[in-house]
């Protein structure tokens, strides 16, 4: 039995790729790679949307090698944060060592030429092809027609006929091609890496610059309200419960928690990057608790107590605040 290894993200264009194949009797599995500028809920839907397709789902986690990449990316950045070629050349770099080791025949992938500027034209792919050494051994079923055929089409193990030759950003194809085959569930197109929100990227350069760059502090940008002091400590202000939960559940024993006493608000997180003196730290937390208090039921109060403690410690501190002004908040905002 010929087995192939689908790229699978959970878009519309991985979940067609794989389902061309599959349709031609050939045993498709798909193979997700976590990172850490994926949104968390992602790793409990993938299963469901592979599922659909009748595929088995791997899941590999690349969250350091891909950090590490994002820091000092060889081929640049995109829009935003976003290095499209790089992050490509990881993951068909690990997707061959799979497709090795677990004695798959080829890779799919659901690339559609000059579908995306940075990493879809066809200068890209081959650059892409030729850097993680998958020439030949990489199947892009939607624009096949439109490329050189690979090892599955010579050898017949697909029929280059059946495929298709997609290009361009219009997304109708896909979209007509996806009611035909039965595909209803997908992660939308902008649903995917945050690094080419412009927000997140904007945080994700404020991490850079702080000189601390690793996967925790990376996760801690996906919630919040972000906010700088000049010594660098950061301020994150939970927007809801969950966020508040989120973020509870990421802080680190050097980490500063508040909440306001007498009124609803959010869970604020205070990580004191190179700040020592007791007096840097004293208004550290009074910046944070007026901002906690911006965003309380208590934001139109004079003044409000705010409790906070250490992450390790059950033991509170209060200290009593005027709810910040929108001038601090755009002052401090990242």
């Amino acid at each position: 039995m010929v087995k192939a290894l689908a790229l699978f993200s959970g878009g519309l264009d991985s979940a067609l790729a794989a389902k061309i194949v599959l349709d031609q009797g050939v045993q498709v599995e798909a193979l997700y790679f976590v990172n850490a500028f994926l949104p968390t809920q992602h790793n409990t839907e993938m299963s469901r949307w592979a599922g659909q397709l009748g595929a088995k789902l791997h899941i590999l986690d690349i969250s350091q090698p891909h950090l590490e990449l994002v820091r000092s990316p060889r081929y640049g950045y995109g829009g935003n944060m976003n290095p499209c070629i790089d992050c490509r050349i990881l993951m068909l770099k690990k997707a061959k060592a799979y497709m090795q080791s677990h004695r798959f025949h080829f890779l799919i992938s659901g690339e559609v030429l000059g579908q995306r500027p940075m990493s879809q034209r066809k200068d890209t792919l081959n650059i892409i092809e030729r850097d993680a050494d998958v020439k030949g051994l990489l199947l892009r079923p939607l624009s096949a027609k439109k490329l050189a055929p690979t090892l599955a089409e010579v050898k017949g193990w697909v029929d280059r006929d059946k495929l298709f030759d997609f290009s361009g950003r219009s997304r109708k194809p896909q979209l007509a091609l996806s009611k035909r085959l039965g595909i209803k569930e997908y992660l939308t197109p902008a649903g995917g890496c945050l690094l080419t929100e412009v927000e997140f990227a904007r945080k994700f350069r404020d991490l850079l610059a702080s000189g601390k760059v690793d996967l925790d502090g990376v996760r801690l940008l996906k919630a919040g309200r972000h906010f700088r002091l000049k010594s660098s400590a950061r301020i994150i202000v939970g927007r809801n419960e969950e966020e508040n939960k989120y973020l509870l559940n990421l802080a680190c024993d050097a980490d500063i928690l508040l909440k306001m006493r007498d009124f609803t608000g959010p869970l604020t997180l205070v990580r004191p990057v190179k700040v020592e003196a007791c007096e840097e730290i004293a208004g550290l937390i009074e910046t944070a608790a007026r901002l906690t208090a911006r965003y309380s039921k208590g934001k139109d109060q004079e003044s409000v107590w705010a409790d906070y403690w250490p992450k390790n410690s059950c033991r509170k501190s209060s200290v009593l605040v005027t709810p910040a002004g929108e001038e601090l908040v755009e002052k401090l905002r990242i």
